[in-house]
């Protein structure tokens, strides 16, 4: 057996492992009932520190290069292309979500920066009015009603509900089912590429956060809440101070003196 096949090999490996990984730890969810969205955070911090200090030495050092060689143009272009290959991924789940006019818009855009965009070099599909949507697996989930689980740390923020997404995501990629050594260093260009665009956004992050694991958690969590949502998620935490307790009570005392006309100042 060739070097590439076993690649090949363990490219389906890595597949079935994450699928294993998210069958098992979704029993989580049955255990996790006082509401912690993090049940496993002794294990997650143990990967987040080893992922933390094997970014700083290795990953980071390298994005920092990529960036001071390749010009701002070329970057957005490498991004453009890695966001279009994705995006069948996200026409997939518009469909499994039934959006079906977003799904029909974003075939458009797909189609259009895959011709007139050079292969999705250049988004020529935004300033015609078709602007790029966030959509995958695990939003899917969400809208069929499965729970979020609980949160895991891998090679980034993720969750139980969230991983399953590398599935499909994997499987529509075209390169996928080329041989590895195509797949291997578009692989590689496509993680040191976003590893290039998330340098500012890591070190605000490094900067102002005292916990950077909680940190990162607590973003992630917000960001998928408001993705499931499509932008507008509940308001919580906030009905009950209206609804019950003394402020109530306040309120209701409040509403009988305005009634006589009076402004009442305690």
């Amino acid at each position: 057996m060739t070097g590439w096949r076993l690649f090949d090999l363990a490219k389906l490996l890595i597949l079935i492992g994450i699928m294993s990984l998210a069958t098992g730890c979704a029993t989580t969810q049955s255990i996790n009932n006082d509401g912690d969205p993090d049940p496993l955070e002794p294990a997650n911090r143990v990967v987040f520190n080893v992922t933390e200090t094997l970014d700083k030495h290795l990953i980071k050092p390298i994005a920092e290069s990529y960036v001071d060689l390749a010009p701002l143009p070329v970057r957005t272009s490498v991004t453009n292309f890695f966001n279009n290959l994705g995006y069948l991924n996200v026409i997939l789940n518009d469909f499994l979500q039934g959006k079906f006019e977003q799904g029909i818009t974003d075939m458009l855009r797909f189609t259009y920066n895959s011709t007139f965009g050079i292969a999705g070099l250049f988004d020529v599909s935004t300033p015609i009015g078709m602007p790029a949507n966030i959509e995958d697996f695990g939003q899917t989930l969400a809208t069929w009603g499965v729970d979020q689980g609980s949160y895991l740390y891998l090679l980034g923020p993720t969750s139980t509900r969230d991983v399953i997404d590398q599935v499909p995501s994997t499987l529509l990629n075209p390169f996928f089912y080329m041989s590895g050594i195509i797949f291997a260093p578009i692989s590689v260009i496509n993680a040191v590429n976003t590893r290039a665009n998330l340098l500012e956004a890591s070190s605000i992050r490094d900067e102002a956060a005292l916990d950077t694991y909680s940190f990162t958690r607590e973003a992630y969590l917000q960001q998928r809440e408001f993705l499931v949502h499509d932008g507008n998620p509940p308001a919580t935490g906030y009905d009950d101070i209206f609804d019950d307790g003394e402020f109530a009570d306040d309120v209701s005392e409040s509403d009988s003196d305005s009634d006589s006309g009076m402004l009442i100042i305690e």
